[in-house]
């Protein structure tokens, strides 16, 4: 990977970043364009993000690409978004192996489409090995479907005997997670402006610093990633104390 110029050091940079990718549908809009456009747009912002973040030395990325509630859209634009991972994600392949990402899912396996689920297993089957950077695309997710998952998978062995209630601790419930693993993110980058965070990883961003950036996600680019990046170096993180 090549070089970057950000002027933040090495250790002052998040290990985690969590994106919510936010203004396709506008983005689209203001241009006069079909949504799937501004979707189509967005995947070269999130390739930007994927090559910069890894240009930069940050452990893991997770974008928000597909919650529980975007099945509520329009079914042309739901079908239309499920073609997009298809279609895109067995080209990336190289580009993940090359800058050494490995790929992983987070999110609710049920009811994704069957073609659109052999994409995602083929990427993790192919970047399984690479160890440079985590990159998480959560498709399908909900943060608090998430947590009620965690808490009955939880609930379920200790009725099994496997666990007993005092065992479970914090640690125990993130273990639980689907972000099992994974560092919590350090900062969260929101686009468009909206001041929400959309149920999204709503226990793993307890204490991460967030950025509202007012770019359509198409628009947010390396230099509004770097600017994200110093606004969180800038920031003296106390964790409650």
């Amino acid at each position: 990977m090549s070089s970057d110029t950000l002027d933040v050091p090495a250790e002052a940079r998040p290990k985690h970043i969590a994106v919510i990718m936010d203004g396709n549908g506008r983005w689209a809009k203001a241009r006069g364009l079909d949504r799937i456009e501004g979707h189509r747009a967005g995947t070269k912002a999130a390739r930007m993000m994927i090559e910069s973040c890894g240009e930069l030395g940050i452990e893991a990325l997770t974008l928000y690409s597909f919650s529980t509630e975007n099945w509520n859209r329009p079914p042309e634009e739901v079908a239309a978004l499920m073609s997009l991972v298809q279609e895109l994600l067995p080209g990336e392949h190289a580009a993940m192996a090359k800058n050494g990402v490995r790929f992983r899912l987070i999110g609710d396996r049920a009811g994704l489409p069957s073609p659109v689920l052999a994409a995602l297993d083929a990427a993790e089957e192919a970047t399984k090995n690479n160890d440079r950077m985590q990159l998480n695309i959560a498709l399908n997710y909900g943060s608090r479907q998430e947590i009620v998952h965690a808490a009955r998978s939880l609930a379920s062995q200790v009725a099994a005997g496997e666990r007993s209630v005092n065992e479970i601790d914090e640690a125990t419930f993130s273990d639980a997670l689907w972000t099992a693993g994974l560092p919590d993110p350090d900062l969260l980058i929101r686009t468009s402006g909206e001041l929400r965070i959309s149920n999204f990883l709503l226990w793993q961003i307890s204490y991460a610093e967030i950025v509202v950036d007012d770019r359509l996600w198409p628009d947010f680019d390396k230099a509004a990633l770097h600017e994200a990046i110093q606004e969180f170096a800038r920031r003296h993180r106390r964790y409650g104390k």
